[in-house]
């Protein structure tokens, strides 16, 4: 169940993207939400320079700037979550951003970031440093949220009969249900055999869902890819997968399937564990 949710928002647009989600999120799930920004030292800190001849380094005034805009988050973080009719305050934070991050969230069912941490005008499809690093440590369930997106419609659950995809079919019956939203599954039908197995299987997962679920499998093409196109054609709100799938041990904390969707994926990603 997901009870408590660590929303971490850095001021960018995706952060941005993430606090509205995270908070809107807990106020319809009816759970606790916090927040974190990070200062993160690296921006403040005076740069090492051997050698070189320089006027003093700006450190005093950059800590002054970066510890307002940290209050000012702070203070539009909780004004959404009182406009949500949640009591929630956001923790300001100072080091490494992922570090602090992920130490936060592991007394926390789900951590909900933005994609991409570059301002909306210089987007593409990748995921910002920030969260990428977050998302390879991690141990908890973690909402990947795209600039520009909203949790309306339905949604899709990529199965492939990992333990990962196993717990993303109950995050999906309890966020289905909660949310009065469908479910879509997609099996990757290469081996047919496999698939019918698994199609079985997630039905039974799928088993407490309060509407009828919609199944989709393809013969062709890459899984990642087929997963996306599924979302698109369903107008998604949301793609639930397993953070790793049954070729896990060739990547390092994150399935390339799983990767590959957070990079591309035009709705919010949830990876869960």
């Amino acid at each position: 169940m997901t009870d408590t949710i660590l929303v971490a928002t850095d001021g960018s647009a995706d952060g941005n993207a993430a606090e509205r989600l995270g908070v809107g999120l807990a106020g319809r799930l009816q759970c606790r939400a916090t927040g974190i920004t990070v200062i993160e030292d690296a921006k403040v800190q005076t740069p090492d320079s051997p050698g070189l001849t320089l006027p003093p380094y700006p450190e005093p005034d950059l800590t002054a700037f970066f510890r307002a805009r940290a209050d000012a988050l702070a203070s539009r973080f909780a004004e959404r979550a009182r406009a949500e009719g949640l009591d929630s305050g956001c923790e300001i934070a100072q080091g490494r951003a992922d570090d602090r991050i992920v130490e936060k969230a592991q007394g926390f069912d789900l951590l909900v970031i933005g994609r991409d941490g570059r301002p909306a005008d210089g987007k593409g499809a990748l995921i910002g440093s920030t969260t990428e690093s977050v998302i390879r440590k991690i141990s908890r369930s973690t909402l990947v949220v795209p600039f520009g997106v909203s949790l309306s419609g339905p949604i899709v659950l990529g199965f492939d009969g990992s333990p990962g995809s196993r717990i993303a079919a109950s995050k999906a019956v309890e966020l289905a249900n909660k949310l009065g939203e469908s479910v879509h599954v997609f099996v990757d039908s290469k081996d047919k055999g496999r698939a019918v197995a698994r199609f079985e299987e997630v039905r039974q997962l799928l088993s407490g869902l309060t509407q009828p679920i919609r199944e989709t499998s393809s013969t062709l093409g890459r899984p990642d890819v087929k997963i996306v196109d599924t979302a698109r054609e369903a107008k998604a709100g949301l793609i639930v997968m397993g953070a790793y799938g049954r070729n896990r041990i060739t990547d390092y904390f994150l399935g390339s399937n799983a990767a590959a969707v957070v990079r591309t994926s035009p709705v919010s990603v949830l990876l869960a564990r």
